[in-house]
């Protein structure tokens, strides 16, 4: 069976024009997923403070369901790794769309706080993220909404923002952060309908930093490519503590940035929509709803499950010329028969464990 028919079996239902079919589709969601992945395991081994994965942040998709230009859902298996290694995850998603596929892998846990800044209302894509989703059973108060209108600018975000953010860690004492960077809510952008500017979402992004918790950033939406591009390098700046001279230098893509040439873009002149009264009743309602959470929450104990090797060898400082033994070379392939039925299948072996 081709690739293309191959997912066509397993999404028959659920693709559509915002999830189309393309050649070599299944490597390029293992690459971004499996980035996201390893950079997850790579914050629970202490290898580093803060991974990022721009790729990744596909948050629409479901269990059995691509949306949303997402087929992966990333952050939720990043989530997963961290979940063995942290007893609280914290997911922070400032992307202008909600991000609905991570809240519904974990409406009914307390072990995750999903926080998501998105648009609300006017039929505005995904249709979800209302204030009064807030979680169930378990995870009844651990799903925050911040339902906002057209037109919400650097000052108004960033002040419900880090309000919002700091009561949150204050609270739910996170062992670990995943921050969704969608560039789609930067003003301009093809798709989105707030005004932040570059400098304004990158707030976001140094202010969660300062907490200094384990931190897993990932891109997301964007639809004007220059805009995303300048905002994830300005923000790949202010995470590694560098700061960039906001004159684009000369390069193969140049022509993109004209007229200005500069990494900063100014917001637009939009009206925006979210009055101070109705920023205050988000806040407002948001706040009382967290001091129902008594405290951090615990976890009891169980067995976690493995995690697959990180190699301590690193491929740049190998010898080209010195010959790999076949021992060492098949610790890195992936067996053919490993999803299959034998001897060495790990799934039928955990089943048959006492």
């Amino acid at each position: 069976m081709r690739s293309k028919e191959k997912i066509s079996y397993f999404y028959d239902d659920n693709l559509g024009e915002d999830c189309p079919v393309f050649e070599n589709m299944f490597e390029f969601c293992q690459i971004y997923a499996g980035a996201t992945i390893d950079a997850a395991r790579r914050l629970n081994h202490g290898l580093c403070d803060i991974a990022i994965n721009w790729a990744g942040g596909l948050h629409h998709a479901k269990k059995c369901e691509a949306s949303g230009f997402c087929y992966i859902n990333d952050l939720v298996l990043g989530i997963l790794e961290l979940l063995k290694y942290h007893a609280r995850v914290l997911y922070i998603d400032i992307d202008v769309h909600h991000g609905d596929g991570v809240e519904e892998a974990f409406y009914f846990t307390d072990r995750v706080m999903t926080v998501s800044f998105h648009k609300y209302g006017d039929m505005f894509f995904p249709g979800t993220g209302d204030l009064k989703d807030i979680g169930e059973r378990d995870g009844k108060y651990y799903a925050i909404n911040v339902p906002l209108k057209d037109g919400i600018d650097d000052a108004s975000f960033n002040r419900l923002f880090k309000s919002i953010i700091s009561k949150v860690v204050e609270i739910y004492l996170p062992g670990a952060i995943v921050l969704q960077c969608g560039a789609d809510s930067l003003a301009g952008d093809r798709l989105g309908c707030f005004n932040l500017s570059i400098e304004g979402h990158a707030e976001c992004v140094r202010f969660v930093k300062k907490f200094n918790i384990p931190l897993l950033v990932t891109g997301g939406g964007g639809y004007t490519k220059e805009n995303v591009a300048r905002c994830w390098t300005l923000e790949t700046g202010v995470l590694v503590g560098t700061q960039l001279h906001n004159e684009i230098p000369d390069n193969d893509y140049s022509e993109y940035f004209a007229p200005d040439y500069t990494l900063k873009i100014p917001n637009s002149s939009i009206e925006n929509l979210n009055s101070k009264s109705y920023l205050s009743q988000i806040k407002m309602q948001t706040m009382e709803r967290l001091r129902c959470i008594q405290h951090a929450p615990g976890v009891q104990m169980h067995e976690v499950p493995p995690d697959f090797l990180i190699p301590e060898s690193d491929e740049d400082e190998q010898d080209p010329d010195e010959r790999v033994d076949q021992h060492t070379e098949d610790k890195h392939i992936q067996r053919d028969d490993e999803y299959y039925d034998g001897d060495n299948d790990n799934d039928h072996n955990m089943d048959d464990a006492p």
